[in-house]
């Protein structure tokens, strides 16, 4: 089983359910997912408990004012039989520029936008909007 598939999986089933947090084992490609969510305005706050192999990470959802998810969609793009990798001048758009593509590039995990600017390419990760 994809461990990033089942992270972005619990985000959205905690979305459907309008859950406050919700939790995955820790692994880096996880923290730098929700760091890049936390820096676009997608969920409301991140941490890391625990020690050792007993880590968690804890996302807090962003919810509007009427309730509804400030997620609208959330989608892997590159999996783990599939993988993708784009040059600079390929990066996708999503949904006209109105969402983000995470990408993991040789330098770091950063969003479509920033990989555009620094001319750079990487694996597509997933898709937020």
């Amino acid at each position: 089983m994809d461990a990033f598939a089942d992270f972005l999986t619990r985000i959205r089933n905690g979305l459907r359910i309008r859950q406050r947090e919700v939790s995955a084992p820790y692994a880096r490609m996880k923290y730098e997912l929700a760091r890049v969510l936390l820096e676009e305005g997608f969920i409301s706050n991140f941490q890391v408990e625990g020690e050792g192999h007993h880590k968690r990470i804890i996302v807090s959802l962003k919810y509007d004012e009427d309730g509804a998810s400030v997620i609208r969609g959330i989608e892997l793009i590159s999996r783990q039989s599939r993988r993708l990798h784009v040059g600079a001048d390929d990066l996708p758009k999503v949904i006209g520029g109105l969402g983000v593509a995470v990408l993991t590039t040789s330098r770091g995990v950063m969003t479509d936008r920033d990989a555009r600017r620094k001319r750079v390419g990487g694996e597509p990760l997933c898709k937020v909007w």
